[in-house]
């Protein structure tokens, strides 16, 4: 289930490197939870309307923000927890809230990023790990390994798993971005992604979104 929350515009500056503060916010409406154990089956876009100014973020006319879970009694309790305590921060709070209808999958679907940046990472040998990018054919790989892992965590099986993730290369505005989560910097790819398979398999990527973190703000699609 996918849920669109609609904010009052910020009374004071939203800064640049807010995502922890979404993440914040999201856990104090769901309560206690066991969302932060295993593979995040859940995404959030980044707040949508802002305009950059004075080295932070405004949002004159308010903000949209997409939430998604793959399991709809999580989305209703977040929701019983928003109607509770509607203040995001900021001086942002939640009037209105829509639940998004998906669009009709196919056997392939073009997906663009909401707002946020996509990461996956490979392991080197001595442990460290490496950040893969839209530009590196690799990355299709790893990112279809990872959505797969999430879909054996979620029950899906058989023809579900046949599923494959690529970026479009030809896509003429994509760039890499690094974004810091309480002082980690992590540098992940804005680029569309082509994700081919069942309509189970695609309605579940449109839910979760794709690569890692995305339990942090990154990897949601639209």
């Amino acid at each position: 289930m996918r849920l669109q929350l609609q904010l009052t515009p910020n009374t004071q500056p939203v800064p640049y490197d807010h995502l922890h503060q979404l993440t914040g916010a999201l856990h104090k409406w769901l309560g206690r939870n066991d969302i932060h154990d295993g593979l995040s089956l859940y995404s959030f876009g980044w707040l949508r309307g802002g305009e950059s100014r004075n080295a932070s973020l405004r949002f004159p006319k308010g903000a949209n923000w997409n939430i998604s879970f793959f399991d709809d009694e999580k989305a209703r309790q977040l929701l019983k927890g928003i109607l509770d305590q509607p203040e995001l921060g900021f001086g942002m709070q939640i009037y209105e809230i829509r639940e998004v209808a998906p669009p009709p999958f196919q056997a392939q679907h073009y997906f663009l990023t909401d707002g946020s940046s996509i990461v996956i990472r490979q392991k080197r040998p001595d442990g460290s790990r490496a950040y893969l990018l839209w530009d590196d054919p690799a990355t299709d790989q790893a990112l279809t390994q990872s959505f797969q892992r999430k879909l054996i965590a979620a029950g899906f099986s058989g023809a579900d798993l046949g599923v494959t993730v690529s970026f479009d290369r030809t896509y003429q505005t994509a760039r890499t971005r690094k974004i810091a989560i309480k002082g980690t910097n992590h540098r992940g790819s804005e680029c569309p992604v082509i994700v081919e398979g069942t309509p189970d398999a695609l309605h579940f990527a449109w839910t979760v979104g794709l690569g890692e973190l995305t339990g942090s703000g990154f990897g949601a699609l639209r």
